[in-house]
């Protein structure tokens, strides 16, 4: 469960990285509710290649607009058992598009943190969205 929460929050990290505004800043996530955010040594752009970088720019483009189709499907969700439903769909789908960039869910994840601490990479994946 931990693993889909973290993908989830890093789907909506991304949605908001490739709009180029601060969605992180806008959601008051609670690091209780993601104890994957603290337990993991914080990486740096040196820990991935330029082929790591372009494959989580690539993924990060279908997975915002997964995101955004799936967070109001969330919002539209009768009671707790439908919105469960909905993430699991959702991360089933994020998963599939992790997976088929090239990448595993936990560099993934890894990357959608490190960006959060180092302007300069989260510049250089933008830019490398925005070429793809």
């Amino acid at each position: 469960m931990p693993r889909m929460t973290a993908l989830f929050s890093a789907a909506l990290l991304t949605a908001g990285l490739m709009s180029a505004q601060a969605h992180a800043q806008d959601q008051s996530q609670d690091p209780a509710q993601d104890p994957s955010a603290t337990q993991q040594p914080q990486a740096t752009a040196e820990d991935f290649s330029d082929e790591q970088l372009q494959q989580f720019a690539d993924a990060s483009q279908e997975i915002a607009v997964i995101s955004q189709d799936y967070t109001e499907r969330l919002q539209e969700a009768e009671d707790e058992q439908a919105q469960q439903d909905v993430r699991m769909e959702a991360n089933d789908k994020m998963v599939e598009v992790v997976e088929d960039s090239g990448l595993d869910v936990d560099t993934f994840n890894a990357i959608g943190q490190a960006i959060q601490q180092d302007p300069e990479m989260m510049q250089r994946v933008q830019e490398m969205a925005s070429e793809s």
